[in-house]
């Protein structure tokens, strides 16, 4: 009499189930919630300040490091290529220039000696470089000390020029009598040593000039070499340093190698090493262009090959 009944709702299920069943769907909600709640967002914008990301935004981080790196390589890569071009047409003017050569003197010759000419030029041997002693009549004595010091002799020669491709030779031309006694000298020493380039050339001091020009021209029609080399008989030669420095260069065109100097053009008269066309070099008082001295100078086979062509223009 004094308990009373559990109400029931008016669908006839009871105020406690009710009860529960809030409960129920209450912990369930939480539950689900923090399931999906787990889930990482692929931006990870919770994590970021809205600070942070506004910077990010205006100012995206970029990898200065990376993207020197990649100039630089474009840069060698443009260097590279730039070579590649600079020497394909440093050796299409060559061959121009000596197709042209080759064209002027033999449209006088016979079809026999054009077509032996052209045989000689294809034939020539391969080398590293060609070393012309330039040398006189007198200069036995000079010639000896060289071949008992920095040249070598007999097989020693044949074996630098089959291992290494250095060619080594004395140059000199013959005599104003051909055939005298002094061409007769030069025929016994080469017959011993054959360490002799001999020019189509008339020995002289004042044809110095001239017979470098000559030695030039003929290096080039005999041996096919990367560099052509001028000494003087009264110099001794560091073989090694010579080949390591030319090394350097060999991938360069138009090389000029040697003791660069410069000084005034002496036009008065009477004074040593007087210049007869000085005017040719401009006002009194002007100096000569930069160039190596005349002891010991190397030329790469683009400028010999240039001096083979022009070599009627000065003489």
């Amino acid at each position: 009499m004094g308990v009373s009944r559990p109400q029931k709702a008016a669908n006839g299920v009871s105020t406690r189930w009710v009860y529960v069943f809030c409960i129920a769907s209450f912990f369930l909600g939480v539950v689900v919630i923090n399931r999906f709640w787990a889930i990482p967002d692929p931006l990870d914008r919770d994590k970021v300040s809205p600070e942070k990301h506004r910077s990010e935004v205006l100012h995206p981080t970029v990898d200065c490091e990376k993207k020197a790196r990649d100039i630089l390589s474009q840069v060698s890569q443009t260097h590279d290529v730039i070579m590649t071009l600079d020497k394909t047409i440093s050796s299409l003017e060559m061959q121009l220039a000596a197709a042209r050569a080759a064209k002027g003197d033999t449209e006088e010759a016979s079809p026999i000696v054009t077509k032996l000419g052209t045989e000689n030029l294809k034939a020539r041997r391969k080398v590293f470089f060609v070393m012309g002693i330039i040398t006189a009549f007198s200069s036995r004595k000079r010639r000896d000390s060289i071949r008992e010091t920095w040249m070598p002799k007999g097989d020693g020669l044949l074996k630098l020029e089959n291992e290494k491709g250095i060619i080594m030779r004395f140059v000199i031309g013959h005599s104003a009598t051909a055939g005298g006694v002094l061409d007769r000298a030069i025929d016994a020493e080469d017959e011993q040593h054959k360490d002799f380039l001999r020019l189509n050339h008339i020995e002289g001091y004042h044809e110095l000039s001239s017979k470098t020009q000559i030695y030039f021209s003929t290096a080039v029609a005999k041996w096919d070499a990367d560099f052509y080399i001028k000494v003087d008989d009264d110099v001794h030669v560091n073989l090694g340093m010579v080949g390591s420095t030319l090394a350097r260069h060999r991938s360069k065109p138009r090389v000029y190698i040697g003791c660069m100097k410069s000084g005034p053009v002496l036009g008065q008269k009477g004074v040593k090493y007087h210049e007869p066309e000085y005017w040719k070099f401009g006002e009194e008082g002007n100096k000569y262009f930069r160039h190596a001295t005349g002891q010991i100078y190397a030329i790469s086979k683009d400028l010999a090959t240039y001096i083979s062509v022009n070599r009627l223009v000065s003489m």
